[in-house]
């Protein structure tokens, strides 16, 4: 009577686990299908392949999500005319990925010559290393897959895997593309024991799908990666990225370049002197150069305004621009990099380093420890 009874009731608990189970995989599975990420994420892809023109394949959910941040060529406004400088670089960049993924067919014989997989840009910041890439996949016509670390995470347990192998399936469907990975030191950096687990499965995900594409000679698909960090990343991702070409800081001549094309649009007077120009502007990135121009493109506008609230209008249209435009802003012009680290220098004047500061919190904790124990044993 009693081995029936705890029959029974094992039975009973079986039944309500099993039907517990069941209820939690049917809501856990309507709220994954269900995420208004993903919904929003489909409705992205429709939009983005009626604007390529193409017809649109058989996508999945994780795909979906990779796709809002695909980038049609014909919407890229920079082309290797659009960038100063750096001629050798760009003349490489054709030879290594415009020409492969343009041209196929002068590369189908041999396995020696054919499309670089995997190519470093690195070098400090504001030099183009991103306008670089962008015009790399305007020139070859090739769909720019812009990744983004927060796309690769999930709240979903095993999703993070997947997204990373979305990446570079639906690269494989968009072909030819660029898979592109700013900052990627931020992604594959060293492998190290006390990070996180979700970090390291996202690593270890995309190495292993990379290697797996790398492998596919006819596959119009690469890697291309930007970083102001190098030396941080990862051996394993230096060794598929193969080629590397540093874009450091501009010389004379090239911020001459940079500046050209630059102004190339603006109204400059007759005679402006480029070279001039650029020999002021030692250590200028190209970001920096074009922040100048921006702010000496104002002063034209500033003066037509103080000319008609005094009364002295003679035109409706702000001046050409002068080279003593630039020659005014350089006398007060600070970039950012140059003025945080004067700030810096200034709220630590007469104060200790950050390791000083704590040796002296240290010290002070070991005197007020000092003290209470000599006045406990006065007390004594």
């Amino acid at each position: 009577m009693e081995s029936s009874r705890v029959v029974y009731l094992g039975q009973k608990l079986f039944l309500y686990a099993v039907g517990f189970a069941v209820a939690w995989l049917v809501v856990s599975a309507g709220m994954h299908y269900l995420d208004p990420d993903r919904i929003k994420a489909a409705e992205r892809k429709k939009e983005i392949f009626k604007r390529f023109g193409r017809p649109l394949v058989e996508t999945d959910a994780y795909e979906d999500v990779i796709a809002q941040d695909v980038v049609n060529p014909d919407d890229i406004g920079v082309t290797f005319d659009s960038i100063g400088g750096l001629e050798i670089v760009k003349q490489s960049l054709k030879e290594l990925v415009i020409l492969p993924l343009r041209r196929p067919s002068l590369f189908a014989r041999g396995k020696l010559l054919g499309l670089q997989k995997g190519i470093l840009l690195y070098g400090p910041p504001g030099t183009g290393k991103t306008m670089l890439a962008k015009a790399i996949a305007k020139e070859a016509g090739a769909v720019f897959i812009n990744v983004r670390i927060a796309n690769l995470m999930s709240k979903w347990l095993g999703d993070n895997e997947k997204l990373v192998s979305a990446v570079f399936s639906l690269a494989h469907k968009l072909q030819p593309s660029i898979i592109f990975l700013d900052e990627v030191d931020s992604l594959l950096s060293h492998r190290r024991n006390f990070e996180h687990e979700a970090s390291t499965s996202i690593k270890t995900e995309f190495l292993a799908q990379w290697d797996g594409f790398s492998t596919d000679q006819s596959a119009r698909v690469m890697v291309l990666a930007a970083t102001n960090r190098p030396w941080d990343l990862d051996e394993a991702a230096l060794r598929r990225l193969p080629r590397a070409f540093e874009v450091g800081m501009p010389d004379m001549m090239q911020r001459a370049s940079i500046l050209r094309v630059i102004l190339k649009d603006e109204k400059v007077d007759s005679g402006f002197d480029y070279e001039k120009l650029a020999s002021m502007c030692e250590g200028y990135s190209g970001s920096d150069l074009l922040e100048l121009c921006k702010s000496a493109a104002f002063l034209p506008v500033k003066e037509l305004l103080a000319k008609e609230k005094s009364g002295q209008i003679t035109c409706k249209l702000p001046r050409a621009l002068q080279l003593a435009d630039f020659e005014n802003i350089l006398a007060t012009f600070t970039r950012t990099k140059v003025a945080t680290t004067e700030y810096k220098a200034k709220r630590l004047d007469g104060e200790p380093e950050a390791d000083d500061q704590i040796e002296f919190n240290i010290s002070d904790f070991l005197k007020m420890l000092s003290i209470f124990s000599n006045n406990a044993h006065q007390n004594v």
